[in-house]
């Protein structure tokens, strides 16, 4: 035999300190439901928002909540009467939750067999259509060719009753109350004119506005009741060609997504004799009809998904 068999065989002994018990015990597995209603209720901002989504009672997602904590040994969101705040061990494991999430979903369909096929019908505003849907189609695309999308660019105001009377499956919208929708992020709006014409000094200050519901239309007319400055509305349109259109020509200066905002126009603030303007908070809502369509849960989850880490 080689010096190898002969080498005498070291036996290691179980170490059955209770040290070394407590330490197993709590490396609990993370389990999907935890992180299922830990992701929910982020994503909807309070318990009640999230037990909707992931159909289970207030009670049983607070209990999963806290058996996750105790899982990880770290508290990750802060309660109150507002809405969900994540504590800084939550903004970690956000985001790893939600990679395990789609993961887990992934690998499911695969070994299932399972392609997602279907028609997502979707609304998104003009103002966001470049700068935020195209990221989400890229990286949506590949992976699912037998989903067929019709798209609708329209206002939110227009696109939030659509969804609500499921004409629409999904859509991305300025927030009208803080309960619509899955929060995403929140977008600046800006003043902007011309910088060939300085309408900003004229008095009444000559305004181009969205149609009478617009979000933007009463943060812009707030901001300028705020100041005392006066102002008078000259032009009107729903559309935001129609607003830039207003605003290169020298008509008016109008209030804008920052997202919008060409730059052939200049962003105008204090100095001009503008304050701020509230900023929009964009959410995508989806329509209760479409609860039971996978193609849409993928399109809802990737627009979540992308749009988080490409503003945050």
């Amino acid at each position: 035999m080689g010096p190898d068999c002969a080498a005498p065989m070291r036996i290691f002994k179980a170490d059955n300190s209770p040290t070394y018990h407590s330490k197993i015990e709590s490396m609990n597995d993370l389990q999907t439901d935890w992180l299922k209603a830990f992701v929910a209720t982020v994503d909807a901002g309070s318990l009640s928002a999230a037990a909707h989504e992931v159909h289970r009672s207030q009670s049983a997602v607070s209990m999963q909540l806290k058996k996750l904590e105790a899982a990880v040994g770290r508290q990750l969101l802060v309660r109150g009467h507002g809405p969900q705040q994540l504590t800084p061990e939550g903004q970690v494991l956000l985001g790893y939750a939600r990679r395990m999430l789609d993961l887990h979903t992934e690998a499911q369909a695969v070994l299932k067999g399972e392609s997602v096929t279907g028609l997502v019908r979707l609304g998104v505003p003009d103002d966001y259509a470049s700068k935020y849907l195209t990221p989400v189609l890229k990286r949506y695309a590949p992976g699912h060719g037998g989903v067929e999308i019709h798209l609708d660019c329209e206002q939110s105001t227009s696109l939030i009753p659509r969804v609500a009377r499921g004409e629409l499956d999904l859509a991305l919208v300025s927030r009208d109350h803080e309960r619509r929708g899955t929060l995403l992020f929140h977008e600046p709006m800006v003043w902007v004119g011309s910088p060939q014409f300085d309408v900003w000094s004229r008095n009444p200050l000559p305004i181009a506005v969205y149609e009478e519901a617009s979000l933007g239309r009463r943060s812009a007319i707030h901001s300028l009741a705020q100041q005392g400055r006066p102002y008078k509305v000259v032009y009107h349109s729903s559309s935001l060609a129609g607003q830039i259109a207003a605003v290169e020509s020298g008509l008016a200066v109008a209030a804008l997504t920052q997202c919008s905002a060409p730059t052939n126009l200049q962003i105008l603030g204090v100095e001009h004799g503008l304050g701020p303007l509230a900023p929009m908070q964009v959410a995508v809502y989806r329509s209760r009809a479409s609860q039971s369509s996978k193609a849409v849960d993928s399109l809802h989850r990737m627009l979540v998904q992308t749009l988080r880490h490409v503003v945050r």
